[in-house]
């Protein structure tokens, strides 16, 4: 049996060679047996294929005595939601996010919606799947659950309701899941949505949703101009991400929407703790500094975030990869309440969002993420960081190696799912220098990898 469809922190493959309904039913069955969970959420996407491994995956569960609670069609952060909010003692989401159309997945998590990746429970269920089954001797039973006016009653919660004022939001689905929940919300929000890709179509009619990709970009960025909206939103299939534009229509790296929702989380808590990614930092660190707030580095990664984000009891965390995580939603990630938040920020202080951010870009200008293809990458990052180290003010390994210096740092690091090295850079109020040790840097890595 083919099952390299288990990654390391959730299932993903091409349907039906690697993933298909059979071995949904299995994983079900192997899930139950290796969690001993006896109440689990399943929920799944839009994708064609959805509704036959989750159907399949269902069948597997209450086959090994598991009570399954369906919520239907949904995104991933409804699973989370649901499988904390009712105290369930696991969930299983079934999408791919943003591959491929023909491509399916899983995502897992345990009680109080803590994810289940390789290192805790993946690859015991992995090798489960391939030995034999008996039925328990009692099946479970099968209930369809409705979670979605808990869910938005739920992210209404994050915003002062009476703060808001009427403006044009452009929402792009990309014929994902997030047109239904953007349906839901209108009706509590003053705000006018420019509706672009809309509908949930497992087609994907205008490719698959992952607004990462610049060529993906330009139909929210002109929809933005065209109709004088505030802001851009972009999600990715199961809408655990999502993407900024302001109202020029600029999309807006990650790393600057991490450090203003941190400021804006912290204004409504009176302080706390934020955790961040290594890649990138100072803005990040900057603002907590000034909202009162403690910011903390951890590896990159949503395992180690929130789990970091229980140990340190933070109220938010963010990465520059989109991924936004809050304490009150069971640690887990969303791609709705950033939206809200910055909508939020917007009516609040009067100021565009190209305000907001101008000054923190200018402030502290980033290269963004490179990507390079590397034959070796440990000996290329030692070497780097050998080099480097000389004369830097400081050295950290929390996540690859971050070397910085008085006005400019850099953060180099492998991909844990892509054979490639990433880089960052940034500067102090100084873009031509960020420009110059970025180039630096890559020519650098060119020569060593020969």
């Amino acid at each position: 049996m083919d099952l390299s469809c288990f990654k390391a922190y959730d299932l993903r493959g091409r349907v039906p060679d690697q993933l298909n309904p059979i071995l949904a039913e299995k994983i079900g069955r192997a899930y139950v047996e290796v969690t001993g969970a006896k109440k689990i959420i399943v929920g799944y996407d839009i994708r064609l294929s959805s509704p036959d491994i989750a159907e399949a995956l269902s069948s597997g569960l209450m086959a090994a005595g598991a009570d399954v609670f369906d919520i239907g069609l949904c995104g991933t952060e409804q699973v989370y939601f649901a499988t904390s909010h009712y105290q369930m003692d696991g969930g299983i989401m079934v999408t791919a996010s943003h591959n491929p159309k023909d491509h399916n997945g899983m995502k897992m998590v345990g009680p109080e919606s803590r994810p289940i990746s390789s290192d805790n429970g993946l690859n015991d269920i992995r090798d489960r799947v391939l030995e034999s089954f008996t039925d328990a001797p009692v099946q479970g039973r099968y209930e369809t659950l409705e979670v979605m006016s808990a869910y938005v009653d739920h992210l209404l919660g994050y915003i002062d309701g009476g703060s808001l004022k009427p403006m044009t939001i452009v929402c792009n689905a990309g014929n994902g899941g997030a047109g239904l929940v953007i349906d839901q919300l209108e009706q509590h929000l003053p705000f006018d949505f420019v509706k672009v890709h809309h509908e949930a179509d497992g087609h994907f009619p205008n490719g698959v949703p992952n607004p990462i990709l610049p060529e993906n970009r330009s139909v929210t960025a002109d929809a933005v101009t065209r109709n004088g909206a505030a802001m851009g939103i972009a999600w990715d299939g199961d809408y655990d991400r999502c993407f900024f534009f302001d109202e020029n229509g600029r999309f807006i790296e990650g790393y600057y929407i991490v450090g203003l929702l941190a400021d804006q989380f912290l204004r409504k808590t009176g302080g706390g703790k934020v955790i961040h990614d290594p890649r990138l930092t100072w803005n990040t660190l900057d603002l907590v500094k000034e909202a009162g707030g403690e910011a903390i580095e951890s590896k990159t990664g949503h395992a180690f975030i929130k789990q970091r984000m229980r140990d340190e009891d933070a109220v938010y965390g963010g990465e520059m990869s989109a991924h936004h995580y809050f304490r009150d939603f069971a640690y887990c990630d969303s791609g709705m309440i950033p939206w809200l938040l910055v909508a939020e920020r917007l009516c609040q202080s009067g100021q565009t969002l190209s305000s907001l951010i101008d000054a923190r870009i200018e402030a502290y200008p980033a290269s963004g993420e490179i990507n390079r293809t590397i034959s070796d990458p440990p000996s290329v990052i030692g070497a780097i960081e050998a080099r480097y180290s000389v004369g830097a003010k400081a050295v950290s390994h929390v996540d690859g190696v971050s070397v910085e210096f008085d006005d400019w740092r850099f953060n180099l690091r492998m991909s844990n799912t892509e054979p490639v090295v990433r880089l960052n850079v940034e500067a102090r109020g100084d873009k031509a220098l960020m420009q110059a040790k970025t180039d630096e840097l890559l020519a650098e890595m060119e020569r060593l990898n020969g």
